[in-house]
């Protein structure tokens, strides 16, 4: 099969020839249909993730077509359309037992732990604990978009963030997730300021719903303008990007007894975020993390989608073949302003 593959971390990205996947004997392997280009595969290109191992093949977001399973899988034959969480659980361990399946203590997580989707196959285990079944009327590049993008915002939003019909959400950061998280706030009857330095990201937050949007780097305060804007500060504020000052900007954009939630990935290569602790304690704050989204709450946001009218492939800005996705990836080094949404690979085009 084809796939992107590197050998040194932050060093040549190439698209080469490897040998097939096999499936475990509990595993399945997903011939990829669409997968979607995401942050975190540049975290772990760059090496900020320690369960990387070189060489290696990064992407996991994904919707394919199961292929071959292992002899122990049940629920899923050849032919099979699915998607699948970023992590992916064991099935068997504590966390797993209590339904949080996110966290599970021995999780895998395609492109991470091990080979991911940036490949005509990819290879993943705990097939009946983790695949999910992609309807035939759902695209493949919007599905790509929920394993990671779109499913963690969801949870962030309404599991973590315990969102309530009428409270205001400002997002910090308006890529792939951050325009998600707009989206399933405005379904759910919230109103949203969205704050990000690029006008292309700007806008489409507000062709999603939100009700107005920040240039952190043209007002004087960024913080300040969106407790203007929501009345004395956000019931919920999401930083959707990941660095330390957006970080900290989401936490002092707070009401009193208001929620983080911690949405981007925040490598300590990149600095750690001064947390206003003094604000948390006088205003009752609380500070959440999010990590992903388990696959048996799948049917829950699928149905979310369909009963809000959401269309997914509204955050699917570019789709590129795999033999562009090197260049592509390489080039998060310095995202280009105007690239809003989410970029999909395909791997079958060429």
């Amino acid at each position: 099969m084809r796939a992107v593959v590197f050998e040194e971390f932050g060093g040549p990205l190439s698209v080469e020839e490897v040998a097939d996947p096999r499936p475990s004997p509990d595993g399945a392997v997903v011939r990829v249909l669409a997968t979607g280009l995401c942050r975190s595969d540049w975290h772990a290109w760059r090496g900020h993730d320690p369960d990387v191992s070189l060489p290696h093949v990064p992407g996991h977001e994904l919707a394919g077509e199961v292929v071959a399973v292992g002899s122990g899988v049940r629920r899923w034959k050849p032919g099979d359309r699915v998607t699948v969480p970023f992590v992916c659980a064991c099935g068997r361990c504590d966390q797993c037992a209590s339904g949080n399946h996110q966290v599970c203590d021995h999780q895998f997580q395609p492109g991470f732990t091990g080979w991911g989707s940036f490949a005509e196959l990819v290879a993943l285990d705990h097939a009946d604990v983790n695949l999910v079944h992609l309807p035939d009327s759902f695209p493949a590049a919007a599905a790509a978009a929920l394993g990671c993008r779109f499913g963690t915002a969801y949870r962030a939003v309404l599991r973590q963030g315990a969102l309530a019909a009428g409270e205001w959400v400002a997002v910090h950061g308006c890529g792939g997730v951050g325009l998600s998280a707009v989206l399933i706030a405005r379904a759910a009857g919230a109103q949203v300021v969205a704050v990000d330095i690029d006008p292309e990201r700007r806008a489409a937050a507000v062709r999603l719903g939100a009700q107005a949007a920040v240039d952190p780097a043209e007002v004087p305060d960024p913080v300040a303008a969106v407790r203007e804007l929501t009345g004395g500060g956000a019931h919920l504020s999401l930083d959707c990007a990941g660095l330390p000052q957006t970080c900290e900007s989401s936490v002092r954009s707070l009401r009193k007894r208001g929620r983080h939630v911690q949405v981007g990935l925040l490598p300590p290569e990149q600095g750690v975020p001064q947390i206003p602790m003094h604000q948390v304690i006088a205003d009752e704050l609380q500070l959440l993390g999010s990590h992903g989204l388990a696959a048996h709450e799948y049917p829950g946001m699928l149905d979310f989608v369909t009963h809000s009218d959401i269309d997914l492939t509204a955050l699917v800005s570019r789709r590129i073949s795999l033999d562009e996705a090197p260049e592509a990836l390489a080039g998060m080094d310095t995202p280009a302003p105007g690239q809003a949404g989410v970029t999909v690979i395909v791997p079958s085009e060429r």
